[in-house]
């Protein structure tokens, strides 16, 4: 399996104006990506699946909005994130807790406390993979009755969950307060083979 290290560098980040000439063919580009790497599960939790592109996106977008324009704005950003772009062997994901009014967050985010290691795959043949969150940013939450709105969160899989994973795979949240589960589709599961497989 390639070990080839699929990190962002500043090499990768265009400077503002050649951004604004590729942005909207780009954008168009990542909105399809997404669709296949979006996983609702239940009413309020949606998975991302992050690669190489997505989070390229995420950074220029991040560098236009705020007029990033140094290379030390720019490394920060791709410090803070490169850790979701997966190497071969892992899938790396944002969970986003979708609410859209104050009644709502008061209401789940006190429940879902611990979500961001609550999260699994079922796979063909019955084995399970759970989720593991991002170090750096579990480190900065920091209230324990309530928890945040966005989790970064990755999977490592054995080459066996792989093809495991391949044949067929559901992700669900086995949280107490959320029990929810949804089938990978099959167009999913090709797009994520490949962050698996490099």
């Amino acid at each position: 399996m390639s070990t080839a290290p699929r990190r962002l560098t500043l090499a990768d980040i265009a400077d503002s104006r050649a951004y604004e000439r590729e942005r909207d063919e780009f954008r168009s580009r990542v909105t399809a990506l997404k669709q296949r790497r979006r996983l609702p599960i239940g009413p309020v939790v949606t998975v991302v699946f992050e690669n190489r592109d997505t989070i390229r996106f995420q950074i220029q977008e991040m560098a236009r909005v705020e007029r990033l324009t140094t290379d030390a704005a720019i490394q920060e950003e791709l410090d803070t994130y490169n850790p979701l772009v997966p190497e071969p062997g892992a899938l790396r994901a944002t969970l986003f807790i979708e609410l859209t009014n104050d009644e709502e967050v008061r209401e789940w985010l006190p429940k879902l406390v611990g979500i961001e290691r609550a999260v699994v795959l079922h796979l063909d043949g019955g084995g399970v993979v759970r989720c593991a969150p991002d170090a750096r940013h579990a480190s900065q939450l920091t209230r324990e009755h309530i928890t945040a709105a966005v989790h970064y969160i990755g999977f490592e899989l054995t080459a066996e969950e792989i093809d495991a994973f391949g044949r067929g795979a559901t992700i669900a949240v086995d949280h107490p307060e959320y029990p929810w589960e949804t089938a990978i589709p099959t167009e999913s599961i090709a797009e994520l083979l490949g962050d698996l497989r490099g």
